[in-house]
């Protein structure tokens, strides 16, 4: 047959998938077979002839004399490229092209179509069925000839997606609008265009023995520590299960305290976020299927942070982070002192305050502390409620009824009036944090914080921040003290904790999380506007 020459004719029985462990003396049963029919069939078994899943067999070469085989998975691929791009080159191109006299001992058939006819950008080598489905049913074409026990990956992936819109969990006043998808190809690329640095590398892994998600690790090398990056590559490589459906399995996995209320890994969905993080040598962990990118270490003080912190005038952002430390106190301890006051300690109160506080409890049934649990257990209500309703009524069904409810308790006597207010004001400051997941642990500790306010007063609050205190302060981040800079304290960075300095005077980046590239500008002096000089 010329150049079209085959390298045996020997046919293999098709083997069952549950046996494709099994080895031979001569070749594993998990390797391509060099009949095509054979292959076919062990793919047919192997997927339980699901019927998304297209093979076409066509004949190439002169006269049609060598058969091919052609598996993709509708839905997943690129169907118009395929008919355009690879079935058209096999079928009808290169039947005069002269293909054969490239052709040498070392150069057969399928790496002659690699190197001189098909005209797409991704071709891989293929050997073995477990790439074979990886390929194929993450929408990759595959080519198999006849006679061969090798074949080909061709790149030809598209899926109907999410375009990129605004985020919907960190919006912004000033700042860019665009957010990441559930693509994460789009969401490199995304990075990409925001540090366009030879130095951010990007390694990929597949993890999940089912599911087999692509996982992404962007940094920057040079400025990102080694010893992180050695350890988020530790912990990724030592998930073994069998389903990645959202970056949130990955957090779970690979945070340092499963138990503690807080975050030890920070998520986004904004770019410029994620491109902020990697300049301060942060490592980003992107995963397939979700808009969420997982950021680490991750600090206390930085799910304060808001990317308008930077887009706005100094002053102006640092009196906003402040409020955000105010609205999280205020979150957490408001219900508690005011469980404590009214119960243990009426005398720090003003007369007039205390006559009226009395006076609106008279004839309330409960004590301070069961007013403030019904209340916030019903706001609790409403606000789950709200988010698992439909958009058009959700919002409008949390205000109304809140403020239903509430006026409706207060006219029965069963709730107070202040406790209606405190409970509000606890209420909207929850909503100021910047990041969801860290406000919860606000929701959740300050009923720990009023069952101490009911028990022993204000001593019982101060005996729990304490312990709260510790508690944080034994929080490790991969390795990184929760509580950086200001446990450990570091001078050096408190240029951005608590408020945030002009951007001239940040000409360092964070001491703990980057050791080796910590200037970020040299001569900070220079960059300071100065006006025109007459």
């Amino acid at each position: 047959m010329g150049f079209f020459k085959k390298k045996g004719n020997s046919k293999v029985q098709s083997t069952p998938p549950s046996q494709t462990k099994e080895t031979s003396s001569t070749n594993s049963t998990n390797d391509l077979k060099t009949s095509l029919q054979d292959n076919i069939q062990f793919v047919k078994d192997s997927l339980g002839e699901s019927t998304d899943i297209v093979i076409r067999e066509i004949r190439i070469g002169r006269g049609g004399s060598v058969k091919a085989g052609i598996f993709y998975t509708d839905g997943l691929s690129d169907t118009p490229s395929l008919q355009n791009f690879i079935m058209e080159t096999l079928m009808l191109d290169i039947k005069s092209t002269g293909l054969e006299k490239k052709l040498t001992p070392e150069h057969n058939l399928l790496t002659a179509l690699k190197d001189f006819a098909m005209t797409v950008g991704e071709i891989k080598d293929l050997t073995n069925f477990d790439d074979l489905f990886t390929s194929l049913l993450s929408g990759d074409a595959i080519l198999l000839i006849d006679g061969y026990a090798e074949g080909l990956v061709i790149g030809n992936k598209h899926w109907v997606e999410r375009g990129i819109t605004e985020p919907a969990s960190q919006t912004v006043v000033r700042g860019p609008r665009e957010g990441f998808s559930e693509n994460l190809r789009v969401n490199t690329a995304l990075v990409r265009r925001k540090l366009k640095d030879p130095s951010l590398w990007m390694e990929s892994k597949v993890i999940g023995t089912r599911t087999k998600t692509n996982v992404a690790i962007m940094y920057i090398h040079g400025v990102a520590n080694d010893k992180i990056v050695d350890e988020v590559r530790l912990r990724l490589d030592r998930i073994d299960i069998d389903g990645i459906l959202e970056s949130g399995n990955i957090e779970g996995l690979i945070e340092d305290s499963t138990y503690s209320p807080f975050p030890t890994v920070f998520n986004t969905e904004r770019p410029d976020t994620v491109a902020a993080a990697l300049l301060e040598g942060r490592i980003a962990i992107l995963v397939d299927g979700t808009p969420f990118v997982l950021i680490v270490p991750a600090l206390f003080v930085q799910f304060f942070q808001s990317p308008e912190d930077y887009y706005v005038h100094t002053g102006i952002g640092s009196l906003i982070r402040l409020l955000r430390f105010f609205a999280y106190l205020i979150a957490l301890l408001a219900p508690a002192l005011f469980i404590a006051i009214t119960t243990f300690h009426q005398t720090m109160l003003p007369p007039a305050l205390l006559i009226s506080l009395t006076a609106q409890r008279e004839g309330v049934p409960f004590p301070a502390f069961i007013e403030a649990l019904i209340m916030e257990v019903t706001f609790e209500l409403l606000r789950e409620a709200g988010v698992r309703m439909p958009r058009s009524i959700g919002s409008a069904m949390s205000i109304v009824g809140a403020f239903v409810i509430g006026t409706a308790a207060v006219e029965a006597g069963i709730i107070s009036a202040a406790m209606v207010i405190v409970v509000s004001i606890t209420a909207i400051s929850s909503f100021v944090s910047p990041t969801y997941n860290f406000a919860i642990s606000a929701r959740i500790l300050r009923f720990g914080f009023m069952v101490l306010a009911a028990s022993f007063g204000l001593f019982g609050i101060a005996i729990g921040f304490v312990a709260l205190i510790l508690h944080l302060c034994s929080l490790r981040s991969f390795g990184m003290p929760y509580m950086s800079p200001l446990a450990p304290f570091n001078v050096s960075d408190q240029k951005d904790t608590l408020i945030v300095v002009p951007i001239w005077k940040m000409f360092t980046r964070p001491r703990l999380t980057n050791q080796t590239n910590k200037v970020r500008q040299q001569d900070p002096a220079s960059a300071k506007p100065q006006p025109p000089k007459k």
